[in-house]
């Protein structure tokens, strides 16, 4: 099964008035994670939108375990799980630079047709394919 990481550094304009890691950042890191992953299993965005399909989020779950400070790096694991017909979860496991889990997360994704929203079933065969 395909695992991507992805390192980011903490920059200013990333910090909230707490002076850490504003949430709706670890929400962007998460993004690149998952358009990452979508590639490495050869499901790349701009491909499956031009067969008419886009990837979407249904639920996100973030658990904070430690704050995240300017200057630190954070390294971001992603995997999929638990690969439907119709959906898939989506892994996520951040560490700081001293490899300190920061945040675990998953993400309930599916992929539907962009003419109409509706959900695209996968076939045993496709889903084999990706995982």
């Amino acid at each position: 099964m395909a695992r991507v990481t992805c390192e980011f550094e903490v920059y200013t304009y990333q910090i909230d008035f707490a002076r850490h890691v504003s949430n709706i950042v670890y929400i962007q890191w998460l993004e690149v994670g998952r358009l990452k992953l979508l590639e490495a299993v050869g499901l790349p965005v701009g491909e499956v939108a031009h067969r008419g399909i886009t990837p979407i989020v249904a639920a996100t779950s973030i658990v904070y375990q430690r704050p995240v400070y300017f200057g630190d790096r954070v390294t971001l694991e992603t995997w999929l799980g638990d690969f439907g017909k119709a959906s898939a979860m989506v892994h996520y496991r951040l560490t700081n630079q001293r490899g300190e889990e920061v945040a675990e997360a998953t993400q309930r994704g599916l992929f539907v047709r962009i003419a109409d929203g509706k959900p695209v079933r996968f076939t045993r065969v496709q889903i084999s394919a990706t995982v």
